[in-house]
């Protein structure tokens, strides 16, 4: 895997990807930036609930769950001093469907958690506690 980082003036880059996408990355105006694009440790964690969030629906689709919508809604705190990494992650998923069946719901956000969802296994080796919940929802 690999990433390419461009820097496009003041606190504002261009991350491109191996697979050929783009992102415009940017600080705040008090840094220096133009509010174009998210901040890097907001991609780490728009990254983060996009990859337990992919397992969580490859989990349920193989489980024939007939799932309508997925949301996962994440909430980070950071450390107070510098380097300000990370300290807590909570993911929240609200899941959205046809009779879902609450267990294997369940099963497909523990799954993610504590075996397939390598951005999350990977921060947690790294001190970061992070901790997991659900609801469903009929529709």
């Amino acid at each position: 895997m690999k990433a390419t980082i461009n820097w496009t003036g003041n606190a504002s880059f261009k991350a491109n990807s191996g697979s050929g996408h783009t992102v415009q990355l940017d600080g705040p105006p008090d840094h220096g930036g133009r509010d174009l694009g998210p901040r890097p440790m907001e991609m780490v964690l728009m990254g983060l609930g996009g990859c337990s969030s992919f397992d969580v629906m490859s989990i349920l689709q193989k489980s024939r769950q007939q799932v309508t919508d997925c949301r996962a809604e994440l909430e980070a705190q950071r450390a107070d001093t510098v380097p300000a990494v990370f300290t807590a992650i909570h993911l929240h998923f609200v899941v959205t469907g046809h009779q879902l069946k609450e267990n294997l719901v369940k099963r497909a956000v523990s799954l993610s958690a504590e075996k397939y969802c390598s951005a999350s296994i990977m921060l947690e080796q790294a001190g970061v506690q992070i901790t997991h919940s659900f609801e469903i929802h009929e529709g």
